[in-house]
């Protein structure tokens, strides 16, 4: 099997996640969380995750800071595995738990409302994201050399000696394709192949799962697309793209959360970007500002600036006030980052 030195699980990680298996297989529920307006990869690992606990006969109850996007509920073994905050169902589980799994981000204030109710000393996280100046819970795997938390779920299972489930293949296999870019970014290595092998062997349709993800949209999608790119700006002395979608057109456009996904990467795509912005209201009165990167610029360092954070070539923060008077200053310290680094690299 030419694949299976990459399939072993990594030294940088195996120690610690099998005592998060150990812990998450003795007890009898745990709910499962991941940050606010969960992506493919915290989705995809939630899913891999209950899947394999409830196999393995723990309960598994995922409740979200955020609700769960439409998108992704395909990928979870029964719908009702989710409760949504707010949720009698949600209270009971969170009240009934034996642990908390926090997956794809390590942050308090990356999960919201739940933060005050996840007890340090029963939280676990399982993690791809640089360490940060706070972890939510008391026993932490990140590894950033993970290209997805998706492959370290992948790898927790495998460290307890288990078959991976079918809707953790799955699972995982989405949270991988999406941080990933389809396998397109620069985080694509060769164990993420090996490890997409592998779920692909399990009787994953690859097919099946790009129209699930990137080739089905409801017609609003495609009107917010046009109306961000009537905003869309570009500084060409140092290579930044920037588009604005205001409160308003998201109500009139009935646009939701999942309708924003990939909106950035046409700023991205404009030859000779280095840095692109997106800054979109929220309904709190905020603005969340997405930062993608091309090339040398460190996003997430931009992002802590304002609160955020995230990976050096993809970021988000989120800044009280609405767009018109957070995107100035956001704008201004990216353009003296840039122009300090010496503008783009063509």
């Amino acid at each position: 099997m030419p694949n299976a030195g990459l399939l072993d699980v990594p030294d940088s990680r195996s120690f610690t996640l099998r005592r998060v298996a150990q812990r998450l297989l003795g007890v009898r529920r745990v709910v499962l969380t991941t940050h606010v307006n969960a992506d493919g990869d915290g989705c995809g690992s939630e899913a891999a995750a209950a899947a394999w606990l409830e196999e393995n006969g723990v309960e598994a109850t995922i409740v979200n800071p955020t609700e769960f996007p439409q998108t992704f509920r395909f990928l979870l073994h029964r719908q009702d595995v989710v409760a949504e905050l707010g949720t009698a169902d949600a209270d009971a589980a969170i009240d009934a738990a034996d642990l908390f799994l926090v997956l794809d981000t390590a942050e308090p204030q990356r999960v919201g409302d739940l933060a005050p109710r996840l007890p340090r000393e029963r939280t676990l996280v399982v993690d791809h994201h640089p360490a940060g100046r706070e972890v939510v819970g008391d026993t932490a795997v990140q590894d950033p050399s993970a290209a997805a938390t998706g492959e370290m779920v992948y790898d927790l299972i495998r460290v307890t000696g288990g078959e991976v489930p079918a809707a953790s293949a799955l699972g995982a296999y989405v949270a991988m394709v999406s941080d990933t870019g389809s396998f397109r970014y620069s985080n694509t290595t060769p164990r993420v192949h090996a490890v997409a092998a592998d779920l692909l062997g399990r009787g994953i349709d690859p097919e099946v799962v790009y129209r699930r993800l990137f080739a089905t949209a409801p017609l609003r999608r495609l009107e917010l697309l046009r109306e961000a790119l009537s905003t869309l700006r570009f500084d060409e002395e140092v290579g930044l793209a920037w588009m604005i979608v205001t409160r308003e057109t998201a109500d009139r456009l009935n646009a939701d959360g999942e309708d924003f996904d990939g909106l950035i990467e046409h700023a991205r795509s404009i030859a000779g970007t280095e840095v692109a912005l997106l800054f979109r209201e929220t309904e709190e009165g905020k603005t969340k500002i997405s930062f993608r990167s091309n090339g040398h610029a460190d996003v997430n360092r931009m992002a802590r600036k304002f609160g955020g954070g995230g990976h050096v070539k993809a970021a988000g923060a989120l800044v009280d006030g609405p767009a018109d008077k957070v995107a100035p200053p956001v704008i201004a310290s990216v353009h003296e980052t840039l122009h300090g680094s010496g503008g783009p690299r063509g």
